[in-house]
């Protein structure tokens, strides 16, 4: 039994390539007991205290920390054996590779979850929160990026060459890019300015709907007929926007006219009537009502009031409610509504000459 563990295979003895499994074994089993039995019952404790870094900690064990327990077993069991110059410098390269996995890894759901944290704690958090897919794809390849350039300098490869190289190659890519660049910058006003979220209802010119989406290039809104509208980030950020979001009451102003020949007793009961009436309705407030001025065909009044309401149907409701009173009280009244005419008088001069009496000589 002696003689067969002194056998030497590969610079090794059968013993050494043993004690090697045993503790890569040993290893496993205790890893593995840590991960069932430990770290469930601090995973079942965090649970209750409901807190997001104890819950990313535990998670951040779960995923990353169990690996590199895993991977650092095996690194141990494998330095305890004699090994080629090649073989160790595979090792060496393929441990390199891990660590900077895991810590890439590690750093991204760390600023990730801050940043969940941070945007979740604001107005309507967890509808912002949802639109975290671009800066998170932004961030991911930042972070990669720098991770990838870390780990090719510790492999001595020559990281300045590397960066001139890539620099030279984006400016380039900027150049034959500008537009979609431009996109993406103003997908980052959008987001961290907030003029508009999912779920508003906007006015961009002539176009009009809810925001159904916010991309890293393209918006898109769902009109009010029903299809979508996709409008560039750039030019969206360009353009006025009407947000109906925050408003929280409709100011109103609507005319009327009435023909000359109303009388003045009913002139000046007007504007009292068209008091009475917008002030029946609910939810409203009276602002004024005038005469405000003399038009080419009528007499027109001018009427302003607020609904206290930001639901475009309920103004409607109101307003129409408003126009047949207005038209009922008006009839009962003998009022009658202007509406272009022109009146023309005619002076027939060749019968007043005839009715000139005649001139003595």
């Amino acid at each position: 039994m002696t003689e067969l563990l002194q056998r030497v295979y590969f610079h090794n003895t059968v013993q050494t390539y043993l004690i090697a499994l045993g503790f890569v074994l040993l290893g496993f089993v205790l890893i593995r007991f840590f991960k069932s039995r430990i770290l469930t019952r601090i995973a079942q404790l965090t649970q209750k205290t409901k807190s997001n870094f104890d819950n990313h900690l535990v998670e951040s064990i779960d995923r990353f920390g169990i690996p590199v327990l895993y991977f650092a077993v095996l690194y141990a069991g494998l330095d305890y054996l004699t090994l080629p110059a090649r073989a160790n410098k595979i090792i060496l390269l393929a441990t390199m590779v891990v660590i900077t996995y895991l810590a890439i890894r590690i750093v991204a759901s760390t600023v990730l979850l801050l940043l969940r944290s941070y945007i979740s704690k604001q107005e309507n958090g967890e509808e912002k929160v949802k639109q975290l897919g671009g800066v998170i794809l932004v961030i991911n390849i930042i972070i990669w990026g720098f991770g990838i350039l870390t780990l090719l300098d510790n492999l001595g490869y020559d990281v300045t060459t590397v960066i001139a190289g890539l620099g030279i190659g984006g400016i380039a890519i900027a150049l034959a890019a500008q537009n979609i660049l431009g996109d993406l910058f103003n997908y980052f006003v959008i987001f961290f300015d907030r003029p508009f979220e999912i779920g508003d209802f906007i006015i961009i010119d002539d176009k009009m709907g809810v925001v159904d989406k916010i991309g890293v290039k393209t918006t898109r809104v769902k009109s009010l007929s029903g299809e979508q509208l996709v409008f560039a980030n750039s030019d969206l950020t360009n353009s006025r926007i009407h947000n109906y979001k925050q408003m929280q009451q409709r100011r109103v102003v609507f005319k009327l006219g009435v023909i000359y020949q109303t009388t003045y007793e009913q002139l000046e009961a007007i504007p009292v009537l068209l008091r009475k009436i917008v002030e029946e309705q609910e939810p409203v407030r009276f602002d004024r009502a005038h005469f405000a001025s003399y038009g080419d065909s009528s007499l027109d009044f001018e009427v302003v009031y607020y609904v206290l309401s930001s639901d475009y149907n309920k103004y409607m409701d109101v307003q129409q409610r408003i126009n047949l009173r207005i038209f009922k009280e008006f009839q009962q009244r003998g009022i009658e509504f202007a509406y272009p005419t022109r009146t023309l008088f005619m002076v027939n001069e060749g019968k007043e000459e005839q009715e000139q009496p005649a001139k003595p000589f």
